[in-house]
């Protein structure tokens, strides 16, 4: 799981990432961590319902990372959903891509 590079764009420099616990569980939609900018505070929420199986420790010290390769090094955390098939209802890429067009 990570943000768009759209989305890092729009929050500015990174300063502070409070990142959830392994083996924490969330239901779909709920705020799981929280990233700080210069700009501002902003939530992230579970794409689906799940326990969080591993973080990106490295942004504990270099949050910045996420503005500078939010597909790659940047992502914040992986999980292991409760239903796989809750995967294929998330938006793609391309479909995301849209969305900001309209």
């Amino acid at each position: 799981v990570g943000i768009t590079d759209h989305a890092q764009d729009l929050l500015g420099d990174l300063v502070f990432a409070e990142l959830p616990e392994v083996g924490q569980r969330f239901s779909a939609k709920e705020e799981c961590m929280l990233l700080e900018s210069v700009k501002a505070a902003s939530d992230i929420y579970m794409p689906v319902s799940g326990v969080i199986s591993a973080i990106n420790d490295a942004l504990a010290d270099e949050p910045e990372i996420i503005n500078q390769e939010p597909f790659s090094d940047g992502w914040l955390f992986k999980i292991q959903a409760d239903n796989a098939s809750d995967i294929e209802g998330l938006l793609s890429a391309e479909g995301y891509e849209n969305s900001l067009d309209e």
